[in-house]
């Protein structure tokens, strides 16, 4: 008789847990599990409950437990984490690994300058994101929409230079009709704007 795969120790446990959300349990179990089977297979077993963070997140935790180096594992984890409210600390300590881990990884670099709660401070990381990934549209947006916040909340003409200047080279960039009317009713707001 074979040992169970991690996919069906991994779904046997979500099952029961969706049947009695008896979550002790389930973070018993999971470590368990987690612990019983290869990073490898782990992964590929947790992929449909990415969306579950209470199952995925004590999984990526033994992986980036076993694996301290594993890019992807640490951006899920710091991912799960963000979107749980875990807090900045421990999302941008972990983005600061992955990034360590895989300078190349851009997942790792949104969750850096995401983590970052001051707005000059996280308007400084977009920028440099986008200057490391210029192509990187989603960078982009956000490099402008925190510059543009930056300006109206402190009258930073470079900032609003910042954002005026990111929105133009989206609407450049933009394919769809509603991206374009998007852009042009941001840059005209922001180009009407008097400190």
């Amino acid at each position: 008789m074979h040992a169970p795969t991690a996919q069906i120790d991994l779904d046997r446990t979500v099952a029961d847990y969706r049947r009695t959300a008896d979550v002790a349990v389930l973070l018993a179990r999971l470590d368990v599990v987690a612990r019983a089977h290869s990073t490898t297979d782990l992964t590929a077993a947790l992929e449909p409950y990415m969306g579950l963070h209470e199952v995925a997140g004590p999984v990526l935790e033994v992986i980036v437990e076993l694996e301290p180096t594993n890019t992807r594992a640490l951006v899920a984890l710091a991912n799960a984490y963000w979107l749980t409210g875990r807090g900045p600390e421990v999302v941008s300590a972990l983005s600061d690994r992955a990034r360590a881990a895989d300078p190349t990884n851009r997942g790792a670099w949104h969750l850096w300058a995401l983590a970052e709660s001051s707005p000059r401070e996280r308007t400084g990381r977009w920028n440099q994101v986008v200057e490391r990934f210029p192509e990187d549209d989603l960078a982009r947006v956000n490099l402008a929409d925190n510059a543009a916040a930056l300006a109206g909340s402190e009258n930073d003409p470079v900032a609003l230079k910042l954002a005026v200047s990111s929105y133009e080279l989206l609407l450049s960039r933009a394919t769809r009709d509603d991206q374009r009317a998007a852009l042009q009713g941001a840059l005209a707001t922001l180009r009407n704007w008097k400190p």
